[in-house]
């Protein structure tokens, strides 16, 4: 790609459309009887569709070589931890009315609101190490380490929205179908180079046993 900035600038541009929207239907009161449900609704699907795609970047890459591909990756983790986080503001404001204690008790009495609270705050050392400064200072290998956090932050929120719909699971279903794919590719798809070069190292390392 030869301006991945301007690619970028069209991300970030489209990555706020979904919140306008939200915010013109609720000026025009079109969110429907429930408007602070419907809010929730908006804005923890959003979180959940910015987290896929932050996973799907990385396989997508490697299957098709497009490199250019991790331009967007930050960006897209950024997305999911903005609405997941405007997601939890709409809830601690309009649901609970900035009461903290009932908060706490609400998250012991409902377990996926304890699901969807562990997805955001495995959320927030990923987006505070982001930058470039973070990645030198804690070191490529560290950095990585951390940021697998994504997997367990991914896997919470799809609990939390299979847990959270009472009738029709075909949405939550679908979300977690694409998770067990991309979770699959980590596990499997994507350690395979890595198990090869190990096992590549394991045999020159025997044959040469005067180098050990």
């Amino acid at each position: 790609m030869k301006d991945p900035a301007f690619a970028k600038f069209v991300l970030l541009v489209n990555g706020v459309v979904p919140l306008a929207l939200l915010c013109w239907d609720g000026y025009w009161n079109q969110l429907g009887p429930d408007r602070v449900a419907a809010a929730l609704h908006t804005t923890g699907m959003l979180a959940l569709v910015f987290l896929m795609l932050t996973l799907t970047v990385t396989p997508v890459r490697k299957f098709t070589g497009w490199n250019w591909l991790s331009h967007f990756r930050r960006m897209l983790g950024l997305y999911a931890f903005f609405y997941g986080s405007l997601h939890f503001l709409i809830y601690f404001v309009f649901d609970r009315g900035l009461d903290v204690g009932s908060v706490f008790a609400d998250t012991a009495r409902r377990p996926f609101i304890l699901l969807g609270m562990t997805c955001l705050v495995l959320m927030v050392p990923l987006a505070i190490t982001s930058t470039n400064g973070m990645i030198k200072r804690l070191g490529a290998a560290k950095w990585k380490r951390l940021h697998q956090l994504v997997y367990i932050s991914a896997i919470a929120g799809v609990i939390h929205f299979e847990w959270l719909v009472k009738a029709d699971h075909r949405l939550p279903n679908g979300f977690a179908a694409v998770l067990l794919a991309l979770l699959a590719y980590r596990l499997f798809v994507d350690q395979i180079p890595a198990l090869r070069k190990k096992k590549t190292f394991n045999r020159a390392g025997m044959a040469h046993p005067g180098n050990s």
